[in-house]
């Protein structure tokens, strides 16, 4: 006899399921693109709840809007500090809809769910960058903002939620083809809590300041705890004393908001990122500069023009320009790698960006771009992006050491170089199947050049100079094969039939380091690769030669290695 279905148990969603949005709540201070936002919802039959101006707002270009008040049956409160806080708002915000109980619930209450939430928050950093008065610096501490987009990211399973105004015109074409799908959502919250915790960061360090009467070596014990035992660092010391060894730049916090950051430029002839102009956008983070470094080195491998797209240090995306092309043909491969993780990366270019360039990358929510330089057109175009941090490099590209702290001590090694013999081409070791021809070469020498921004293990899928699938950071090289096949055969735009293509099947692939096992080079040549490029070394090459030749492959071994942790 089969078991009764338990209510609370989750529906299975897949990534690509839509969710269509029937109702939407819009609550925003920025009224900057909400009318049209609003008007494209209802012309989808949306219905649309909104806050008291916002709705004003909405209704003054003629579109239907229930006001929250109305939903709630409650006036807005105490100056407007009360508005959505109330369980027929959130109740219908983080209601997981797959659960049967909680629809229950909803019914039992008359409560309806919302399916996309649009929310931004009240301007603080605005307000402090301004010299506003501590009166007003408080009340434009945001309460029923982030509530709304905390809950709504915290249910993405079951609603989208929309917190920066260039993500409207997105949310439009969502509307039209169905809602977003459950990957989208998911991304969406992860911008969301994002930005949420910025804000809370922003919020705590005024705080500090006020009670420590703006004292910057007074913030800092507060921030360190007031340890006196502990050990100085550069963080405990005054602006003065840290910019004497060199951090002359406070950033907003580290890796995460309660970690605190400084940036140094150690060297003022040839500044590099660290010393890199910026032209627009917010102020770059410690998360922005490591994944802008990586974008960089990724980028500035090639001579080639060239583009990397990256996402939390490893690259989602990179392609160089055929012949007779420009960076914006490298731009628009690299992005094509994974149009989906690009959402929120960073792109550096090898090349000055063009306005062919930019136009490609304005519809794309992206934290930095970076380049040499920019074209006027191209750079007035990206700066209408006012969240978009704008970089120009200065300095030829090099590094040539690599630091580490460890417990106790550091670590210091030679920069890993693409300049070891094994990196030229003339120099492999053809090991299996037929010599590549022009184009396989090519795209062989791509796809090595490369596989060193990727962390290891890694392993990377190339055809015409871009790169069509990526495997990374995964404990064994068996998975990150699998996951390359499964990217490259995934996140392709679906061809005329509806179906994604098999960007595996003809591809090329390069491998950081070697195959331990004739495992890891069978996925691939499964998949239809039809020529690998890795370092050899192994105990079981001849079970790598072996397989390669046995498909028919080409297989070529450098002599030499880029791993990267």
């Amino acid at each position: 006899m089969r078991p009764a279905p338990d209510p609370n148990r989750s529906s299975p969603v897949t990534t690509t399921q839509r969710r269509p949005i029937r109702r939407a709540l819009l609550s925003v201070f920025d009224k900057t693109g909400i009318v049209d936002l609003a008007r494209t919802l209802a012309e989808q039959g949306v219905e649309i709840v909104s806050t008291g101006s916002t709705g004003a707002t909405v209704r003054e270009a003629g579109i239907d809007v229930t006001d929250v008040a109305a939903l709630t049956g409650f006036p807005e409160m105490l100056d407007g500090r009360v508005k959505t806080l109330h369980p027929r708002v959130h109740a219908g915000i983080l209601a997981d809809q797959r659960l049967e109980t909680h629809r229950e619930q909803l019914a039992e209450h008359g409560i309806e769910a919302f399916d996309l939430v649009v929310v931004n928050l009240y301007p603080f950093s605005e307000t402090v960058a301004a010299g506003g008065s501590a009166q007003e610096i408080i009340e434009k501490i945001d309460i029923g903002g982030p509530s709304m987009v905390r809950g709504a990211a915290k249910n993405f399973a079951s609603l989208a939620v929309v917190v920066d105004p260039e993500d409207y015109a997105a949310a439009g074409e969502a509307a039209a083809a169905g809602g977003y799908t459950l990957a989208e959502r998911q991304e969406l919250a992860t911008i969301a809590f994002t930005r949420t915790a910025e804000y809370d960061a922003a919020i705590s360090q005024w705080m500090l300041q006020q009670l420590a009467g703006e004292d910057a070596d007074e913030v800092d014990e507060l921030l360190e705890g007031a340890d006196q035992d502990a050990p100085m660092t550069v963080l405990d010391l005054s602006d003065e004393d840290a910019a004497q060894l060199g951090f002359t730049t406070t950033l907003r916090y580290g890796e995460n908001p309660h970690q605190r950051a400084r940036l140094a430029v150690t060297d003022e002839d040839e500044p590099g990122l660290a010393g890199a102009e910026q032209l627009g956008g917010k102020p770059m983070s410690y998360n922005n500069y490591v994944d802008a470094d990586a974008a960089v080195r990724a980028a500035y491998d090639h001579p080639r023009p060239a583009v990397a797209v990256v996402k939390h240090n490893n690259p989602c995306g990179i392609a160089v320009a055929g012949a007779g092309e420009d960076i914006a043909a490298a731009h628009r491969r690299a992005h094509a790698t994974d149009p989906l993780s690009a959402y929120g990366g960073v792109i550096a270019a090898n090349r000055p960006v063009t306005l062919a360039m930019a136009e490609q990358v304005k519809p794309v929510f992206t934290e930095v771009i970076l380049a040499p330089d920019y074209e006027d057109a191209a750079l007035e175009l990206l700066r209408t992006k006012k969240n978009l941090r704008i970089l120009r490099l200065r300095g030829e590209y090099s590094r040539t050491l690599e630091m580490r702290e460890i417990w106790g001590g550091m670590l210091v090694q030679d920069a890993d170089r693409l300049d070891a013999e094994g990196d030229d081409p003339s120099s492999w070791t053809l090991a299996a199947g037929q010599a590549a021809d022009a184009q396989m070469l090519a795209d062989l020498a791509f796809a090595w050049r490369s596989v060193r921004a990727v962390k290891s293990n890694a392993i990377l899928l190339a055809a015409d100079g871009a790169a069509v699938g990526i495997g990374m950071g995964q404990v064994n090289r068996l998975d990150s094969c699998r996951l390359a096949v499964s990217r490259a055969n995934s996140l392709g735009a679906p061809a005329e039939g509806g179906t994604a293509p098999e960007r595996a099947r003809g591809a090329v692939a390069a491998s950081d380091a070697f195959f331990p096992f004739a495992d890891g080079a069978q996925i691939l040549l499964d998949a239809g690769v039809r020529a690998i490029v890795q370092p050899g070394g192994s105990i079981r090459d001849d079970e790598v030669i072996e397989a390669c030749r046995a498909a028919g492959a080409t297989l070529y071994l450098t002599g030499t290695r880029h791993f990267a942790h």
